[in-house]
């Protein structure tokens, strides 16, 4: 590319690097009617300071030869963030989440605190990006695009959860019965299942939830699972099924 970069933020003061030919002695470069400090300089390349500006400029060089031909710049805003989706996830990472905002065409790294991944550009107003490895908390997210970097995001990752108890641990096919499961990174779940069939849940702190068995799907006894799954993952504690009393 003869212009590298051929955009950068409208405040300037990136390095931008010109190359061709004849360029030796260069006197000026103009960024449409401002003039770039140029840093250094030799027959094929010229490397200056792009000063503020806005929107498409023509850059020219000028020589004791003349004006070169005009090559496009572009001036890009500062990006801005809406919304990040979702806004937890396990502290694995590989999750894919979606930040939309403005100006973010450019985008070409998205740091998760003090972990950086590159995103895939959806459209100006919206980015996806898989989630880098990080720790248990909240982490500012901040994306950095041509016109700059933005943050006032931010994203948490959550502990894969644990199951170690339901009490009680069985009761009757019909359903009905409340359970106490205990255990440990609970505070994000999103579904409670017993074989597979969803339940009601009341979360009351990242060691407790309440749900309501469910039937069974074919009405017998015999045992079974609850399914706990959080924002970081699946966990599973037994539960048995126990047939009334005949007589």
């Amino acid at each position: 590319m003869p212009i590298s970069p051929n955009s950068g933020p409208a405040s300037g003061g990136n390095t931008v690097t010109i190359t061709g030919v004849n360029l030796g002695g260069a006197t000026s470069v103009r960024f449409g009617t401002k003039s770039a400090a140029i840093t250094s300089n030799t027959p094929t390349q010229v490397v200056v300071t792009a000063p503020s500006g806005s929107g498409a400029v023509n850059v020219t060089v000028t020589t004791p030869g003349g004006n070169s031909n005009p090559l496009k710049y572009y001036y890009v805003g500062l990006p801005s963030e809406f919304s990040l989706s979702p806004a937890a996830g396990p502290v694995a990472g590989g999750n894919t989440v979606t930040i939309d905002g403005t100006g973010l065409s450019t985008a070409t790294q998205v740091a998760f605190g003090a972990n950086s991944a590159t995103p895939t550009v959806l459209s100006d107003s919206e980015v996806s990006v898989a989630v880098p490895t990080g720790t248990a908390g909240s982490v500012e997210v901040t994306v950095t695009t041509s016109g700059g970097a933005t943050d006032g995001l931010s994203y948490t990752y959550v502990d894969t959860p644990t199951v170690t108890a339901a009490t009680p641990n069985s009761g009757p096919p019909t359903g009905g019965t409340q359970v106490t499961v205990t255990g440990t990174a609970l505070d994000t779940t999103q579904s409670v299942a017993f074989d597979g069939t969803s339940a009601a849940f009341v979360v009351l702190d990242s060691t407790t939830l309440i749900t309501t068995a469910t039937p069974t799907a074919d009405g017998g006894a015999g045992p079974g699972e609850i399914e706990v799954t959080t924002l970081a993952g699946t966990a599973t504690v037994a539960y048995t099924y126990v047939a009334g009393p005949g007589i």
